[in-house]
């Protein structure tokens, strides 16, 4: 029975990745090589309004919680639990470095994991960086752009904001490499994933003044700009929103 269960998680797995590079490779809707942001939004009516919703939830809700949240749980504690989703997060990295042939990234990964695991207490401490082994972001949306995926359209998502159609479809697989996704129980795992939605909006508080002129806009332009950094490792883009040019030049 496990063995069957084994098969259909890895055949689901399979059918999912296959379908985002279909969606990639045979994409008609403008895409990363229109080298404009406003050119990746064109359902920005829609967008609009979704992102219009997602303010309204975290000005009554989010924001005011997360304020609550600062002021009484002590800085060092703040710094401890962001430590531990971080520490978290490992498993993740690990794996889309191992999808992406990087073995250096992958194993520094892996170090980082065990070592703030044990030494760092449960991830409590960032111990792995004072050895000079600093957490390198990675995500499913990631792997597929360094393999020639373009992002597709810009879309905000409910609740969750900006994204792009290749981004917000591998948040399902990013999802079942979250070692949260299977603890139990399930009334701790909830509890545990509102205190990571706090520490992570939390850590977003100072960059609000950042914004210039029209919020939406500005967020997308950061949102879309940052991503294709990220798929390039770091290195600076012409063109806001391209990620296909000089993609031989990835490691």
């Amino acid at each position: 029975m496990k063995q069957n269960k084994q098969f259909i998680k890895s055949f689901w797995w399979s059918g999912l990745i296959l379908l985002l590079l279909l969606i990639g490779g045979c994409a008609s809707v403008p895409d990363a090589n229109m080298g404009s942001a406003v050119d990746q939004d064109p359902w920005q009516d829609t967008n609009r309004k979704i992102y219009a919703f997602n303010k309204v939830v975290d000005n009554t809700i989010l924001l005011p919680t997360t304020r609550a949240y600062a002021a009484i749980v002590p800085d060092v504690v703040e710094q401890g639990v962001t430590n531990i989703f971080n520490n978290l997060s490992e498993v993740k990295y690990f794996a889309n470095h191992l999808l992406q042939g990087k073995p250096l990234q992958a194993g520094n990964d892996a170090a980082r994991l065990l070592i703030n695991s044990t030494v760092g207490v449960m991830g409590l401490f960032d111990v792995a960086s004072h050895f000079g082994m600093y957490a390198q972001a990675e995500d499913f949306g990631q792997t597929l752009g360094y393999w020639g995926v373009e992002s597709g359209p810009y879309v905000v998502l409910p609740l969750l904001g900006p994204s792009s159609v290749r981004d917000g479809i591998s948040l399902t697989v990013d999802q079942q490499l979250d070692p949260l996704a299977d603890y139990q129980p399930k009334d701790h795992r909830l509890g545990l994933q509102v205190l990571q939605v706090l520490d992570t909006r939390n850590q977003l508080q100072d960059l609000q003044h950042l914004v210039i002129g029209d919020e939406y806009t500005f967020v997308r332009d950061a949102y879309l700009a940052r991503r294709a950094m990220q798929i390039r490792d770091g290195r600076p883009v012409t063109n806001m929103g391209t990620e296909s040019d000089e993609f031989d030049e990835f490691d």
